[in-house]
């Protein structure tokens, strides 16, 4: 596939931008930006996703990428409102769709894209496949055009620290969770993280292939560090008491569907009874019984 020149890249953002719901990046912290608690939450829009920057002396790294080269297209658009410094580093919290299949579009502009080992692993045996099915998670071939998967050029295991002049950021895996290689990206010296989707907030979860138990020791070792602003990779921008909440809504979902999916095949009816029963959140309750489906009716079906 054809890769753009920094010319054409520049091209696409101006015209793309253009065509894109507006939305800007909040100034969290610092030198820190993200956006937080979108309220379009449709395919096209990746879900929601949140997604940002940090902002140092020597250039910028970007956390998420975002669900097209379209998406990454106007999040480029909002940073060259921010800074015009060289985005280096690409840093994927995951690699979900909606969270990494902008990564080709920043790979262009020299970006070096970096995740955990196993996330990298994942993605190169799923991103070609889920690429060609982007129509089964509602993207069309206009929202996906242009868009080709470019493989993390960096991995590492526990932990890896990236100097951007006068800013440190440090990537951490502290358990497997939302999935084997979730990992956080904390600026220490801000007092901030971006949790990727080992946090959802005011957003049903995607659960299919996390590890519960990993995912609430995950939580566990967020609540311990020393923070004052968390980005989930879900909903708006958020605290010590998001996560607490997060911790308590895995556990009673993982009660309820188990206890329900024990005696009724139909997920749509379990997944109406958890919404009822649990807290309300107000995006993605479709997923509930996605996860019903691919989680605890699985082997039936």
């Amino acid at each position: 596939m054809k890769r753009f020149s920094p010319v054409s890249a520049v091209l696409i953002v101006l015209f793309l931008a253009s065509l894109a719901p507006a939305q800007g990046l909040t100034l969290i912290a610092d030198n820190v930006y993200s956006y937080v608690g979108a309220e379009d939450a449709s395919a096209a829009h990746s879900f929601g996703a949140n997604a940002g920057i940090v902002v140092g002396s020597d250039g910028v790294l970007v956390v998420d990428t975002l669900i097209s080269t379209r998406e990454a297209a106007r999040f480029l658009a909002d940073i060259r409102t921010v800074t015009d410094k060289p985005i280096r580093y690409v840093v994927n919290t995951h690699t979900h769709l909606d969270h990494a299949f902008g990564n080709s579009f920043f790979a262009s502009l020299g970006a070096t894209v970096i995740s955990h080992v196993a996330d990298r692993e994942y993605f190169a045996k799923t991103g070609e496949e889920t690429l060609q099915k982007a129509s089964d998670f509602g993207l069309t071939a206009e929202d996906m055009a242009g868009t080709r998967i470019a493989l993390p050029k960096l991995t590492f295991t526990n932990r890896m620290q990236i100097n951007l002049g006068d800013v440190e950021v440090e990537l951490i895996r502290v358990a497997p969770s939302h999935t084997a290689g979730s990992l956080v990206v904390s600026i220490p010296d801000r007092k901030v993280i971006f949790a990727g989707d080992i946090l959802f907030t005011d957003s049903h979860p995607f659960l299919a292939e996390g590890d519960l138990d990993g995912w609430q020791s995950a939580l566990d070792d967020i609540l311990a560090m020393d923070i004052e602003n968390i980005i989930p990779g879900h909903g708006p921008l958020s605290t010590r008491k998001d996560i607490r909440e997060m911790k308590e809504y895995l556990a009673a979902f993982d009660q309820l569907a188990g206890k329900l999916s024990a005696t009724s095949q139909d997920a749509d009816a379990i997944a109406a009874e958890i919404i009822k029963t649990l807290p309300k959140r107000s995006q993605g309750e479709w997923m509930v019984s996605y996860n019903i489906k691919s989680r605890y009716l699985g082997s039936r079906e």
